[in-house]
């Protein structure tokens, strides 16, 4: 006897990815002719995490500005979340930028501004124009920006000027508004430079717990080796402006690494060579 069977069900159309990027070519910033990026074939799915690696110069900073939308590709096919921003008129493409987070090595925070006000900063695109100037003299919600803040061990600098920070707690303030932001893709230049080793462990950690709660793309520029690789489960390496290799982390190789630095001074904690499957068991993605 034949039994009845389902009839079969549409499958769900899947979402379109964050980031696809096909042929991308961009100029360097700052309104120099020469390129930075050449032919930047990426694509990136909500939820993902990436290191960015690769020599200083290699194009990494261009490429996390022209996925923030604030630096436009000369050539090629960017779209974000389905859309080309490019296409947009100004106040669509603002509303679209509301959806990512920058976080560049250096954070543009005024010197002689209050910590509180700094990080809450990060909401002004959520506020009214009411709302951000009240809050200029009264911070609007200072618990957030502290619970925020002791996330990177500077909850005690809530109330301190910016201009009394050191490098490091400057970089971490800056972390701090990632985590007031809407973003849905976050994107963070170089966020260890001034760290020492466990406070970097920290922030990458940190970052990470963000991105996974809010299924959120994560990329992320390193220049230590080392913990692109214990940390992160698909690594993208650019030099000269191109995609040298993008892979997950068990497939990339000591030699990988030797020739994508070659002739550069070897980046900090960058592994031995008999070191790097340890390394690569060591795994934090979360």
């Amino acid at each position: 006897m034949m039994q009845d069977r389902a009839a079969p069900t549409a499958a769900a159309p899947a979402h379109p990815p964050v980031y696809r990027l096909a042929g991308v070519t961009a100029r360097h910033q700052g309104g120099t002719r020469a390129h930075a990026l050449h032919d930047i074939a990426l694509t990136v799915h909500a939820g993902e995490q990436i290191a960015l690696i690769g020599p200083s110069g290699a194009g990494k900073t261009t490429l996390l500005a022209t996925l923030a939308c604030s630096h436009r590709p000369d050539t090629g096919t960017f779209e974000v979340f389905g859309t080309d921003p490019w296409t947009l008129n100004e106040r669509e493409r603002h509303k679209l930028r509301g959806r990512l987070f920058l976080a560049p090595q250096t954070p543009p925070l005024p010197p002689r501004q209050r910590v509180v006000t700094a990080v809450l900063a990060a909401r002004l695109p959520q506020w009214s124009l009411w709302q951000a100037l009240v809050s200029l003299v009264k911070p609007a919600d200072p618990e957030s920006a502290w619970r925020a803040l002791s996330r990177f061990n500077l909850g005690d600098k809530l109330y301190a000027r910016v201009d009394r920070l050191s490098g490091g707690e400057r970089q971490r303030c800056g972390l701090a508004r990632l985590l007031l932001s809407t973003g849905q893709a976050l994107l963070v230049d170089e966020p260890l430079s001034a760290l020492d080793p466990a406070l970097s462990q920290l922030t990458l950690t940190t970052l990470q717990q963000e991105a996974a709660a809010r299924n959120a793309a994560l990329v992320c520029s390193l220049h230590q080796v080392d913990l692109a690789l214990a940390y992160f489960p698909r690594i993208v390496a650019l030099k000269d402006g191109r995609v040298a290799f993008d892979l997950p982390r068990e497939r990339v190789t000591q030699a990988m690494i030797d020739e994508l630095y070659l002739n550069e001074q070897p980046p900090a904690n960058t592994p031995a060579p008999g070191d790097l499957p340890a390394k690569l068991a060591v795994g934090a993605c979360l």
